[in-house]
């Protein structure tokens, strides 16, 4: 078969199913990021970037990606940045949509940017917390977990956004002015957790363990840290049935059932639908990290 070309991109295979027998294929996902590319770009562009690559598809092994290679296209642009061990490495970055379509050729199926962005990757200026329950939880206990960590904020004058995972929970973001390092951010992060933790034990826990999760919602604060990822608005995920992480308003979330609520086809109807951005505003919004919480 020929290649699809979309926004002069070439996609090849676009008949492959990448997400299971019957899915979704190659072409249907290029096509679906060059919809939602208008969406997406605000919160994904400028930032080093993970990529989730899956050259069999979902059904086979995939890997997280973070390093440049020439291959990735030439719109897909690299940044050396400074790595753990104190050398340097060239980071992925991308600013338009034919950067996205030539990481789609490269069976590129979730995008998860950095809270810093390549001109200043050493003072973030978004924070998250990722809302991940245990099984048997129930979705209005993650609701209750957001709006309360949107309470907490509030409270330090911050004004937050919220998606859904693409998974079982949702993401609580918040905008900030540029300027605190990465441990100031990270000691914030935590202390909202932890204080989330002490007044609800019995439904919250800030520890990234498995075995002490059961019956509890953990309040991961552990992306706020240099390197950290997590995953943008309108990235589909490598999981069966193709869901995608959605920007929502606040009260869309005691609407909906799961934090997969969205799938490929139901995320580009949303796309054509909307009258205004969910996250209208998180681009412009001028507030500052509190020093103490």
């Amino acid at each position: 078969m020929d290649p699809l070309i979309v926004d002069g991109v070439a996609i090849t295979h676009p008949d492959r199913e990448v997400f299971g027998e019957g899915g979704p294929t190659k072409g249907d996902v290029a096509a679906y990021y060059e919809a939602v590319a208008s969406h997406m770009l605000p919160e994904l562009h400028g930032r080093p970037l993970s990529v989730v690559r899956c050259p069999r598809g979902t059904t086979g092994a995939c890997f997280f990606q973070k390093h440049h290679a020439d291959a990735l296209g030439k719109h897909v642009k690299a940044v050396k940045l400074k790595e753990k061990d104190g050398g340097t490495a060239e980071y992925l970055y991308v600013e338009d949509v034919e950067g996205v379509l030539e990481l789609i050729q490269m069976n590129t199926l979730e995008f998860h940017p950095w809270g810093a962005r390549v001109d200043d990757p050493d003072r973030p200026d978004r924070l998250i917390f990722d809302i991940d329950p245990a099984a048997g939880v129930e979705w209005k206990a993650v609701v209750a977990c957001a709006r309360a960590i949107r309470e907490r904020l509030a409270a330090s004058g911050l004004e937050s956004f919220v998606r859904t995972s693409g998974g079982k929970g949702l993401h609580v973001v918040a905008p900030f002015d540029r300027g605190p390092s990465w441990e100031v951010l990270k000691s914030f992060c935590e202390g909202v957790a932890r204080d989330m933790v002490d007044a609800a034990p019995t439904r919250y826990i800030a520890e990234a363990s498995k075995a002490k999760r059961e019956g509890l919602i953990f309040i991961d604060w552990l992306r706020n840290t240099r390197g950290a990822t997590s995953v943008t608005g309108w990235s589909l995920r490598a999981r069966a049935g193709a869901p995608v992480a959605m920007p929502v308003r606040w009260e869309e979330i005691a609407r909906l059932k799961t934090g997969a609520a969205f799938d490929l086809s139901k995320a580009l109807k949303r796309a054509r639908s909307l009258t205004a951005d969910p996250w209208d505003g998180i681009e412009t919004l001028k507030q500052s990290l509190p020093s103490k919480r």
